[in-house]
C-alpha cells in the first residue's frame, strides 16, 4: 500500500498515514508560472496499490485537475490499482439537471476520474447517494455518523436530547443519528425561494426545553442552519448545536455562525479549515482519519467496508 497526498488537505493525509502507520509517498505537485499544475512522484510505485487522498474543495477547479494528474502520473508509473480518496466530493450539488441546457457536472467530474485512470473512488457522505452509481468502477460512500454518535453521547444526556434534520431532503441521515443515539427526531420544514436563500416555515416535533443537534452533510453559506437556529430557540428550545460534515464555509458563512444561537457548530476535517474557521469560538473540529484509514486498510485488505456502519 502507498499513499499519496494532494495539496487539498495535507494535515488530514498526514493523519490518515499516521493511523496507517504507512509514510506518504515523496512528491513534487507544483505550479508553473502560468499556473499549469505539474507533478512528479519521487518514488517507485510500479505494481503497487495507491490510495490518492484530495478533496475536490475550494478552489475546486485546482484542486479535480490536481487529482487528475496524479493519476495519471501513477498511471503511467505503472501502478497496479489506483484508488481515488475524496473526502469532500466538490460538484455534488450538481447532481441533476436543474433546469433546460444545464449540465450534471456531478456526473462530468465522475467521469474525469474514471478516464483519468482511478479504478476506485471512495467520498464521505455524499451530498446525493446517487452519485454513487455516476461512476463507472467500484466506490463506497462513507458516513460520518459514526464519529458524531460517539461526540454525541460524550456531550449530552440523552433524555434532554433530540436530533433535528434542517430540511426534509435530510430525514435518513438525521434518523440514523437519532437511531443510534436512542433519541427523538424533529424535522425542519422550509421553502427556498432562490439558491443560497432559505426561509424557515415550521418545525415538526416537540423542542421544548430540550438540546437540539442539527445534522448535515454540509454547511456553505450558513443560511439554512442559522435560520433553524433561530426557529428551534424560537420554539424554547435549550440549546442549539449542530453537527456537520463538510464545512465548505462561503462567506458569509462564519459571520453568521458567530451571530447565530448556534453554541457549537462541530465539523470534521474533510475540507482543510481556513484561519476565520479556527479563530471561531463556535466551531469545533473533530478528525475522521481514523474512519479513513480503517476504510483504506479494509479496501487494501479486501475486507468489507460497509460493516463499519453496522
Amino acid at each position: 500500500m502507498k499513499i499519496v497526498a494532494g495539496n487539498s488537505n495535507i494535515p488530514l493525509s498526514q493523519s490518515i498515514a499516521k493511523y496507517l502507520k504507512v509514510p506518504l509517498v515523496k512528491s513534487s505537485i507544483k505550479k508553473f508560472p502560468d499556473k499549469e499544475i505539474f507533478v512528479e512522484i519521487q518514488e517507485n510505485v510500479r505494481g503497487e496499490d495507491v490510495f490518492v487522498i484530495q478533496s475536490t474543495s475550494f478552489p475546486a477547479n485546482d484542486h479535480v485537475m490536481e487529482l487528475l494528474i496524479i493519476i495519471d502520473a501513477l498511471k503511467r508509473g505503472s501502478a497496479k490499482k489506483i484508488s481515488a480518496i475524496m473526502p469532500y466530493y466538490g460538484y455534488a450539488r450538481q447532481d441533476r439537471k436543474s433546469g433546460p441546457r444545464t449540465p450534471i457536472s456531478a456526473k462530468l467530474v465522475a467521469n474525469l476520474v474514471c478516464s483519468a485512470g482511478a479504478n476506485r473512488a471512495l467520498m464521505v457522505d455524499l451530498h446525493a447517494g446517487q452519485i454513487q452509481g455516476f461512476f463507472d468502477i467500484p466506490t463506497d460512500n462513507l458516513f460520518a455518523s459514526p464519529v458524531f454518535v460517539d461526540d454525541i453521547k460524550k456531550r449530552f444526556e440523552n433524555n434532554k436530547t433530540i436530533i433535528v434534520s434542517p430540511d426534509v431532503g435530510g430525514v435518513v441521515r438525521a434518523r440514523a443519528i437519532a437511531k443510534r443515539v436512542e433519541c427523538d427526531l424533529a424535522i425542519i420544514d422550509k421553502r427556498r425561494e432562490k439558491a443560497g436563500i432559505s426561509e424557515v416555515m415550521n418545525i415538526i416535533g416537540d423542542v421544548n426545553n430540550k438540546n437540539c443537534i442539527l445534522i448535515d452533510d454540509m454547511c456553505d453559506t450558513a443560511g439554512t442552519l442559522t435560520n433553524a437556529a433561530k426557529a428551534l430557540k424560537e420554539a424554547g428550545s435549550e440549546s442549539v448545536n449542530a453537527y456537520i460534515t463538510h464545512g465548505v464555509f462561503s462567506n458569509p458563512a462564519i459571520e453568521r455562525i458567530n451571530n447565530s444561537p448556534i453554541d457549537k457548530m462541530i465539523i470534521t476535517d474533510s475540507i482543510l479549515p481556513t484561519k476565520e474557521v479556527l479563530e471561531s469560538d463556535k466551531i469545533e473540529i473533530i478528525t475522521i482519519a481514523p474512519l479513513i484509514g480503517e476504510a483504506i486498510d479494509r479496501i487494501s485488505g479486501n475486507r468489507s467496508v460497509s460493516s463499519l456502519f453496522a
